[in-house]
């Protein structure tokens, strides 16, 4: 199936739109009627710009408040298709988009409607186009696929079918194995949006939160595999309409369009295995076995004041790079690099961000396959220069231009830490009780939240949690998590609305999105808490307002109240079980540092708590203000 994309979905003028539609990969565009009125130029040169930019005009549209109109209106309204049919013939499309009417005049009627798509057909295939019928959700007497296609079926007329949107359909909640009766020729082209499930009027939830597929809550993969099933092969065209995007960047928003679409149909094709799709092969989504490390870029003075503060939480040095000024420090299962290197994109992070984790390493079931995925996404893949006995190790551009790195247990990957440092003669640390990582944190500019879920969620094998909207003295903080089926890749992504939140604030100290927060896992926080505070650790000082209110809150054992205020420890519950967090004081820059333990099956990450939390660091930093 080929792939388009209608003008409305991304930002930028209509030459800017075509630049980044064609970059992205798109074999089609529509052409949405009030960026054709925009643009100063005739019908003609728009034709030939998409042309030359190698993209098919796929639709014109829309042609609003067409059927069931009294005379004198019905016969002005097929003038006005006429006027349409001339521009369309100049911009060298064959295909228009006709919209359920939302008329108040409109009659009504099924047989009514058909007889005027009829006649519409006429007229239609005199000069040799199509005309597609969509029912609108909001649509005044047609607001439902199957009535749109029973009007086309009764239209009888070959220059008229269906133009089936998933936003339509699913927005109502249709059933969407209804589609799967529908003859394919019959079906002219699939339009998709996503969307969060908010409640809201529908023509006000599709005109301004419509997202990508996989961006949103929608069923769209239903949708997509009923379609599959009736043999359709035409185009999949994005008709998204968000405020976000017309703000964004078009490149960056058309190249989401097109992963979203090459994520969904893949997904169909596995689901639907006997049915033949056109899809770009790739390996199916990477299972992360978990985070293998994180490296962070730094110079001389903060790599000190960095491997100083792994000392108090416990970490021993490890091993040396074997050409690099590149340390290891580890823990359990935790590996952090530091890397104070003269060369290389850590030294160029270094310099942009200061001292900052620019990278991170997933733990993979194979990191070629992941590699492949990730590029026939589009994910921009990256190497440099190695030295003799290096690894070549297989990494994407990830946030903020940091990079994500693949290692597996089946290649000369597994023997990374072998291979590329030798054993450190430092004398080991004794450790706090840390195992793992349980959980990340990036921050991102707002308009880049659901172009990062879609990153992660059609590269890796994991899903999305419901958003959570975290209160910040300052303002609003939109939070989402992805995470894999067993926990063992969990990742939470915070976007920034404003500068006064926490998270604005990293944004600006350190010049751009990248990763914020590191979750440290231990089975015992009490007993990790007391060593911690052997090894000179300050935990971050919480207001004794908040041990009141959660000890009657929760109905906590004094007892356990009483541990939990004595060490600074932030307590949350939920069905599956119980939550404890502990802070160290936020870097100048905003960057955290966590050790929490999961008791049950808790599921979540402590965001009852972020008010407090964030409170609590801001008061710190304010006080460290000259």
């Amino acid at each position: 199936m080929r792939r388009s994309i209608a003008t409305v979905s991304i930002s930028g003028d209509f030459a800017e739109k075509l630049e980044a539609i064609a970059a992205a990969g798109f074999d089609g565009i529509e052409i949405f009627e009030n960026d054709f009125l925009a643009f100063d130029g005739s019908p003609r040169d728009v034709g030939r710009m998409a042309r030359d930019a190698g993209l098919e005009i796929t639709l014109f549209q829309p042609f609003r408040d067409f059927e069931g109109l009294p005379e004198p209106l019905r016969a002005r309204t097929f003038d006005r298709a006429e006027r349409k049919f001339d521009v369309m013939a100049e911009l060298g499309t064959d295909l228009m988009l006709v919209c359920s009417s939302v008329s108040q005049a409109a009659l009504g009627g099924i047989d009514r409607a058909a007889a005027d798509f009829h006649e519409l057909g006429e007229r239609a295939a005199r000069r040799g186009l199509r005309v597609g019928y969509e029912a609108l959700a909001w649509g005044r007497t047609v607001s439902d696929h199957r009535d749109a296609w029973e009007i086309v079926r009764r239209a009888d007329h070959p220059a008229i079918g269906l133009v089936l949107d998933s936003f339509h359909t699913l927005a109502r909640g249709i059933d969407v194995d209804t589609i799967r009766a529908i003859p394919a020729d019959r079906i002219f082209i699939v339009q998709l949006a996503d969307a969060p499930a908010v409640p809201m009027d529908f023509l006000y939830w599709s005109r301004h939160f419509r997202n990508m597929p996989g961006e949103g809550d929608l069923p769209v993969e239903a949708f997509m595999r009923a379609v599959a099933a009736t043999g359709y092969d035409g185009y999949l065209s994005l008709e998204i309409f968000n405020d976000v995007f017309r703000g964004g960047s078009p490149k960056s928003i058309a190249v989401d369009g097109h992963r979203s679409l090459v994520h969904l149909m893949d997904k169909v094709r596995r689901a639907e295995p006997g049915i033949r799709i056109s899809v770009p092969p790739m390996p199916a989504r990477a299972t992360v076995q978990g985070i293998e490390f994180v490296e962070f870029a730094s110079g001389d003075e903060g790599g000190a004041a960095l491997r100083s503060e792994l000392a108090v939480l416990g970490f021993s040095e490890a091993g040396r790079h074997r050409s690099k000024d590149v340390t290891l420090f580890r823990q359990g299962e935790v590996n952090i690099v530091v890397n104070s290197d003269r060369a290389g994109l850590a030294r160029a992070s270094f310099l942009t961000h200061g001292t900052s984790a620019y990278a991170i390493g997933l733990r993979v079931d194979d990191a070629a396959a992941a590699l492949e995925r990730a590029r026939a996404l589009g994910a921009e893949t990256f190497e440099q220069p190695v030295g003799p006995g290096e690894l070549l190790i297989p990494a994407i551009r990830g946030v903020g231009g940091g990079l994500v790195y693949f290692v597996d247990g089946v290649s000369p990957l597994s023997k990374v830490w072998e291979i590329e440092f030798t054993p450190s003669d430092a004398a080991p640390r004794p450790g706090v009780g840390l195992t793992r990582i349980d959980h990340l944190g990036q921050t991102v500019e707002q308009d880049e939240l659901l172009s990062w879920l879609l990153y992660y969620t059609a590269i890796f094998r994991t899903e999305k949690t419901p958003q959570v909207d975290v209160v910040d003295p300052g303002g609003l903080i939109r939070s989402q998590a992805i995470e894999s089926a067993d926990g063992g890749f969990r990742l939470a992504l915070n976007s920034a609305e404003n500068r006064r939140t926490m998270a604005g604030r990293f944004i600006t100290e350190s010049f751009g999105s990248g990763l914020q927060h590191i979750a440290f896992a231990t089975d015992d926080l009490f007993a990790t808490a007391g060593k911690l505070a052997g090894a000179g650790f300050r935990s971050l000082p919480i207001s004794p307002n908040y041990y009141d209110d959660i000890e009657a809150r929760f109905g906590l054992d004094p007892a356990v109240s009483d541990r939990i205020r004595a060490a600074n420890i932030l307590y949350d519950r939920d069905e599956g079980g119980e939550f404890f967090q502990l802070y160290a004081p936020a870097w100048a820059s905003g960057f955290i540092l966590e050790v929490v333990e999961r008791r049950g099956r808790y599921r979540g990450y402590g965001a009852p708590n972020a008010p407090f939390r964030i409170a609590a660091q801001k008061r710190l930093l304010g006080s460290r203000r000259p």
